[in-house]
């Protein structure tokens, strides 16, 4: 069953073409949005709470940010969804197979044309489905919409440092500044897990790649990220620092070669994975010794009762 989202800012012909695919027994659920500007916000809010898009079907000549624009943006997502024109314009045919789509209807739009669109969505997907099986490759970049002033800007995923939790929103924290989007951090830190990034507190998320030190301080623990020392909570601070030592391990040069040590220094990323495990193994070593000295002071005074009772005898 398919989950399919309309995009059209005339209201009879978006009322029109969600009435002809509800009575479609293929799809599941069908949504509506007046221009692509609130599509995108749709499409996110869907993506962040795990649900699925299968297609969308839009119009082309929108007010703002049009049909061919929109669908530019897809591209930027993991996993977008087919693309279905609905339009009354001929002329756009070349440009939007060019982008991709898979199919464009010329309105006003006859049922046996539009059950054909669906047909071939409902095959695409399918498609989809059993490529999936194959064996897993990393994760793809992701791209977040967010509002700023009437526009709409896409923020990379792989530019996002560490993420703070803001009431119902999220503050999306990078290297040129920070963006306000409405979404959970739990259902974020779910969708990212498989991305590298971590929660180190109940109200931040961390991009492990950008994290370049671990400090321990009067038995607490922070994680130096860019410019920024972003403290981390007890309940979180074994996980962080398990992963840091397992990237340690990960990307530790081969003592066989100096040409390649000397490559992997340069390496920004091994540099910080590098200083952030060794200040993991440092904490270890200092936490080690001191239960070291701890068991050697008990185990003396134990012996000393022992002799001490032994004379008394």
């Amino acid at each position: 069953m398919l989950r399919v989202l309309t995009v059209d800012d005339e209201v009879p012909a978006l009322e029109e073409l969600l009435y002809l695919l509800r009575e479609d027994p293929r799809i599941e659920q069908v949504t509506g949005a007046g221009d692509a500007a609130a599509a995108l916000r749709d499409l996110s809010r869907m993506l962040v709470a795990g649900e699925r898009l299968d297609a969308v079907f839009l119009d082309i000549r929108m007010p703002g940010l049009d049909g061919l624009d929109f669908t530019r943006l897809l591209t930027g997502f993991a996993s977008p969804p087919e693309v279905v024109f609905v339009t009354a314009h001929d002329d756009c045919a070349v440009t939007a197979y060019e982008l991709g789509a898979l199919d464009y209807l010329l309105k006003p739009v006859r049922p046996e044309r539009l059950a054909e669109a669906v047909r071939r969505v409902d095959e695409a997907v399918h498609r989809q489905s059993r490529e999936d099986g194959a064996p897993e490759q990393p994760a793809a970049d992701e791209m977040v919409p967010v509002e700023l002033g009437g526009r709409t800007r896409l923020v990379s995923r792989r530019s996002v440092t560490h993420v703070e939790a803001q009431g119902d929103y999220v503050r999306l924290h990078t290297g040129d500044g920070s963006y306000l989007v409405r979404m959970p951090l739990a259902s974020l830190a779910r969708r990212w897990e498989a991305a590298g990034f971590i929660r180190i507190h109940r109200s931040t998320l961390v991009a492990s790649a950008h994290i370049s030190e671990l400090r321990f301080d009067g038995g607490r623990a922070a994680v130096q990220v860019g410019a920024e020392l972003l403290p981390v909570s007890r309940r979180h601070t074994r996980e962080v620092r398990d992963l840091l030592v397992r990237r340690f391990r990960h990307t530790e040069p081969d003592d066989n070669s100096d040409a390649h040590d000397n490559s992997d220094i340069r390496d920004t990323r091994h540099t910080r994975a590098v200083r952030a495990a060794r200040g993991v193994l440092d904490s270890r070593s200092a936490e080690e010794r001191g239960a070291e000295e701890r068991g050697a002071e008990e185990r003396s005074a134990e012996g000393m009762a022992t002799r001490e009772r032994a004379e008394d005898v």
